[in-house]
């Protein structure tokens, strides 16, 4: 009995340690990705939404008609596919979305303003289209 005691003890010992990690590993939606870096940190451009976008899924961002979006990589467009952007949404009426990092159809946004061009290429990998 003391045995079994001790080894549920250390078993809930362990759970707590572990961390919770919750959180899922997306389909890519593309190899390769433009950046204005090699770590895809540095703001390419400003963009401002032309229509309203509700996400399909937890690798999209909402984006509503007159909002701008930082723009930090451009996913290389592959067959079949449609052309995506990285971003996050800007501005204090969306504090709630800010830093909050997903993609979006590139159609439809219209660059205000490009900080840098686009000219790195980066493979994509499997964090960037993780859904916690």
């Amino acid at each position: 009995m003391t045995q079994s005691v001790y080894l549920v003890i250390l078993l809930l010992c362990l759970g707590l340690m572990y961390p919770l990690v919750t959180g899922i590993f997306m389909d890519k939606l593309a190899s390769q990705k433009l950046c204005a870096d090699d770590d895809c940190v540095y703001t390419i451009s400003l963009a401002r939404a032309e229509e309203d976008y509700n996400a399909p899924d937890c690798r999209f961002i909402n984006i509503k008609k007159g909002q701008l979006i930082y723009i930090y990589s451009k996913l290389v467009k592959e067959d079949d596919s449609g052309e995506f952007w990285a971003g996050s949404v800007y501005g204090e009426q969306y504090e709630d979305h800010m830093g909050t990092v997903g993609y979006f159809p590139s159609s439809l946004v219209s660059e205000q303003h490009v900080y840098q061009e686009a000219n790195k290429t980066v493979p994509t990998t499997d964090i960037d289209f993780f859904c916690e």
